[in-house]
């Protein structure tokens, strides 16, 4: 039998050793900065900024160029392989079948210059994952497509033909967002980031600046002046003052949460495709991620204490892949439940139906969070009062009730049901938030009790998930134990082969 020849190593594109210098030239930017400031007194300051530049563009340049020509790639009939590095070499082999799936992901120098980064998510997170940067974005696309078939065995698709029913740009989007879905999103977003980030940089570079920033006495003197001249102005305009610094600050919080917003969620787009799931998103850095839809095995519905009041709620996808590092893929950031249904059929799920039987946790479970939280409050209360002052005590009191009464509130929210297929959970209760799960692909269910719950007869039953567990707290033991029976019989009583 004649011997099939072995594939060719590939390079990655010729054009990412500018990404990649650039990338090296952000890094040393501060410390750029830092010999600048050193050498301050041994140059001029065009012709040092000139001299660093040159020096270590000239120096990132040659570091892209050996990155560029000693890394290689190939697409194995079983696997692809990766080998890297400049002094010492490293060499990975990852089987198609650990591949979970494959994003592509684009800065911005990377997307004005065509590139894209081609990610291959193995499951295990961080570091760990495997990645070629740069591949054009036809290349990259297309390469996304050969592992997803050689990993899934689909022959009879080819995979020019999947790229273009993906890439379909006539087919309608499942849920997209525009600049003014952007803009009340962006509302919502409110953030002071930009204060701590000011702050941060101050740190940073505070021998660049001509006073001591931590300094009180400075920031007295130069307070002092327009301090003593709005003093002059009588309360009223003190009162303005400080009204006016106020509104500067919730309008830098709504500004830096409409940018912020428009960055992350620009272009934002959800296709169904014959695979699954793609979304689009992101201003400068512009991600492509594919979701297979069956490896989607939970959705979480989720909102806040202003959105809900506005109907606002987000959808996120829990999978088998992952997502910059999470295990939940966000699908609808900001939509109406409208519009969620639909996605949350499209994924093989079924919203909670009217009719559907929501069970509460048990009242011993409650009664006995009520006991803990009281009482340990009580004992701080009785405490203070007894070694301090007696009127210290009221503080912890009150505040020991309020939270007594949350568990209560906290008790009437806290809901789940099952049916012949998904497993419902609710909690919340100003930001109330739901999980849907597939009964067939968890991956593991386990009845927990504490000390205190083998005395009470409840338990929490903890279903293993991709991204960590589904706790549904203060179940009967009966109940877990029945659950528990059920979706035991749901998992291997299915051929996870077949889920496709």
């Amino acid at each position: 039998m004649e011997e099939r020849p072995l594939p060719t190593p590939q390079r990655t594109n010729p054009l990412g050793m500018i990404a990649l210098a650039a990338q090296g030239l952000g890094k040393s930017a501060l410390p750029m900065v830092a010999a600048m400031f050193g050498l301050r007194n041994e140059f001029s300051g065009i012709a040092l900024v000139l001299v660093a530049l040159a020096g270590v563009g000239a120096i990132m340049a040659v570091l892209a160029f050996l990155r560029w020509h000693r890394l290689t790639y190939v697409v194995g009939a079983e696997d692809i392989r990766v080998e890297s590095g400049i002094i010492s070499r490293a060499a990975r082999s990852v089987p198609y079948e650990r591949i979970q799936d494959v994003s592509l992901e684009q800065k911005l120098l990377p997307r004005l210059l065509g590139l894209v980064e081609v990610r291959f998510e193995t499951g295990a997170g961080g570091k760990d994952e495997l990645k070629l940067a740069y591949l054009s974005a036809e290349e990259g696309a297309r390469l996304r497509e050969v592992i997803r078939e050689r990993r899934e065995e689909e022959a009879e698709t080819p995979a020019a033909s999947m790229a273009e029913q993906e890439a379909q740009p006539d087919s309608p989007p499942i849920f997209a967002m525009g600049p003014g879905r952007l803009l009340r999103f962006g509302l919502f977003e409110f953030s002071l980031a930009a204060v701590a980030v000011v702050g941060g940089l101050a740190q940073q570079f505070d021998f660049l600046l001509p006073f001591d920033i931590w300094d009180w006495e400075e920031w007295s003197g130069i307070v002092a002046g327009p301090g003593e001249q709005i003093a002059h102005l009588g309360p009223y305009a003190q009162a303005a003052g400080i009204v006016l610094a106020l509104g500067s600050l919730v309008v830098l919080g709504f500004a830096t949460g409409i940018a912020r917003t428009f960055t992350r969620e620009w272009g934002f787009r959800l296709d169904r495709t014959p695979k699954g799931f793609r979304r689009q998103r992101g201003l400068f850095t512009r991600t492509d991620v594919v979701m297979p839809a069956h490896r989607v095995q939970a959705v979480q519905l989720g909102t806040r204490i202003l959105r809900r009041r506005f109907g606002w709620h987000s959808l996120k996808f829990v999978s088998l892949a992952q997502d910059a590092g999470k295990a939940s893929h966000v699908v609808a950031p900001f939509a109406k439940l409208a519009e969620i249904d639909p996605i949350i059929r499209a994924a093989g799920f079924e919203p909670a139906s009217d009719g559907l039987e929501w069970h509460r946790a048990s009242r011993a479970y409650l009664t006995d969070s009520m006991v803990l939280v009281g009482g340990f409050f009580a004992l701080l209360a009785l405490g203070l009062g007894i070694a301090v002052n007696p009127l210290l005590g009221f503080a912890p009191l009150a505040l020991g009730m309020a939270l007594v009464l949350g568990e209560q509130i906290s008790w009437h929210h806290l809901l789940h049901a099952s049916d012949a297929h998904q497993l419902y959970s609710r909690h919340g209760w100003l930001a109330p938030k739901s999980q849907i799960a597939s009964r067939v692909k968890l991956h593991s269910a386990e009845i927990s009790q504490g000390p205190l719950a083998q005395r009470r007869g409840y338990a929490t039953l903890v279903l293993g998930l991709a991204g960590g567990v589904l706790a549904i707290k203060g179940l009967p033991v009966e109940r877990a134990r029945a659950l528990r029976a059920a979706v035991l019989e749901s998992m291997t009583g299915t051929d996870f082969s077949e889920l496709r």
